[in-house]
């Protein structure tokens, strides 16, 4: 059951990429989403084969951002950071529960999990894995998933909107209108190539919004086609037709002609490059079904990676929703199975193409639940949370420690502490994965301690 400020944070920014066409107003004290202001127009890219929604760069024409990507692509591989959002707020103390620990069971009487249920974290002796996230044990029985089981900041906020917002702009600033990896791109990027910061979504990812360089959204390479407007899609036969006309009239005399038949022949061209995404032939098994859209995602994710496109940062949501106040159990297991089975595959995908020592996937969530089942065998609002990168060039060790949930562990409101900083985390991101100054780009970085995330 989702709480009404969750539900209103969803539909806001779910607007956010309509801005000015009716954004619902928000009450005093609540923070606007990063990236409220940016423009947004459609572009189709020639050079990636597949229709986009640009943020930024309105002074520059599709042309030219055309020809930005494909001069970024041309150049050398730059790492990619994956952003993955949990919405909601998961329960920390359910993807990794502490079965060693009596107070779990006495604060948790209808939710704890059985002390045999999952496989054991092999850092702590104290937890253990819920069995829905197994595909993430796996990974991190390989050394590739760097697990944070207490990831928060000072001072937590409980409201799904105020909290996301600092996770999103990193930083305890409600004032802020641009996300951590849009200053970081605003500094690094190009102001040609919007696929630099990647929203793998309908609508954009606040934590990439830019004040300089453009984005993009797609909800992803397979679904895109072409169609008259307001008409059925064009089937091959039309469009083949369209070509053999276009040639005939590509160098008519008449302006309009030759207009109209070279952007036949273009349409035929985009076609042919469109067949590489629109069939994606993994090289391992995703799982969920077609109306599954993060496991697509992923799957996209890793063809454009090895196609050479010139990706540098990317965000999406996880599937499932966390905000889990009643009736826990069976939405939490659905989402976190889907969640991880999705992560396992592709990172499996990454290894398979050859392209996984450039790729490292960080997983976040606004915040964590209360310690406390409440009366409805669900739980409360938190503060700390958990955290994960993933990644075959992760160090595999956790960053932190788990603090407890026994008596004097937890804080006056009953929620799990903190003992490491998102913010912290997000300075060792630029600094050791994409390799800028975090001092430029999160405030105050100088005086938050970073955590060595790299083997």
């Amino acid at each position: 059951m989702d709480c009404r400020d969750c539900t209103r944070t969803k539909l806001f920014r779910a607007a956010v990429a309509e801005a000015g066409k009716g954004l619902p107003a928000i009450e005093p004290g609540m923070p606007l989403p990063a990236g409220t202001g940016l423009s947004r127009r459609s572009f189709l890219a020639q050079a990636a084969g597949f229709g986009l929604a640009v943020y930024g760069g309105t002074r520059l024409s599709s042309l030219a951002l055309d020809d930005g990507i494909a001069r970024a692509a041309a150049g050398p591989r730059q790492p990619v950071l994956v952003s993955v959002f949990l919405e909601g707020g998961i329960d920390s103390l359910s993807v990794l529960f502490p079965a060693g620990d009596s107070s779990y069971y006495a604060l948790r009487p209808k939710l704890a999990l059985p002390q045999s249920a999952g496989t054991q974290f092999a850092e702590d002796a104290r937890l253990r894995w819920h069995p829905a996230a197994a595909g993430l044990a796996t990974l991190h029985g390989e050394g590739k998933v760097s697990v944070v089981p207490a990831i928060g900041y000072d001072h937590p906020d409980h409201s799904h909107f105020t909290s996301r917002h600092y996770w999103e702009v990193g930083a305890t600033d409600p004032h802020l209108l641009t996300g951590w990896l849009g200053r970081y791109l605003d500094r690094v990027g190009s102001a040609d190539n919007p696929l630099q910061g990647l929203s793998l979504d309908t609508s954009l990812q606040p934590a990439l919004a830019t004040s300089r360089v453009p984005i993009a959204s797609l909800d992803g390479p397979d679904r895109y086609g072409f169609s008259l407007r307001g008409r059925l899609p064009l089937e091959q036969p039309l469009l083949e037709a369209a070509a053999e006309l276009g040639a005939a009239h590509a160098k008519s005399a008449d302006g309009g002609l030759r207009q109209a038949a070279q952007a036949a022949l273009q349409s035929h061209r985009l076609a042919g490059q469109l067949g590489t995404f629109g069939a994606i032939q993994a090289p391992v098994p995703y799982p969920g079904n077609a109306a599954d859209d993060f496991p697509r995602r992923l799957e996209g994710l890793a063809a454009m990676i090895a196609a050479g496109l010139p990706l540098h940062c990317v965000a999406l949501t996880a599937p499932g929703h966390f905000d889990t106040h009643a009736s826990q159990e069976q939405p939490f297991t659905q989402g976190l199975q889907l969640t991880s089975d999705s992560l396992l595959a592709f990172q499996r995908d990454l290894e398979a193409r050859g392209i996984a020592d450039r790729v490292l996937v960080h997983v976040w969530s606004e915040f964590g639940r209360r310690a406390k089942e409440n009366g409805s065998q669900g739980t409360d609002h938190g503060a700390a949370g958990v955290g994960f990168l993933i990644g075959t060039r992760v160090g595999g060790r956790m960053i932190g420690e788990f603090p407890g949930i026994g008596p004097g562990r937890l804080d006056n409101l009953g929620n799990v502490q903190s003992t490491a900083d998102f913010r912290g985390v997000y300075a060792a991101l630029i600094e050791q994965w994409l390799g800028a100054d975090a001092n430029a780009i999160i405030p105050n970085a100088v005086s938050l301690p970073r955590p060595t995330l790299l083997k």
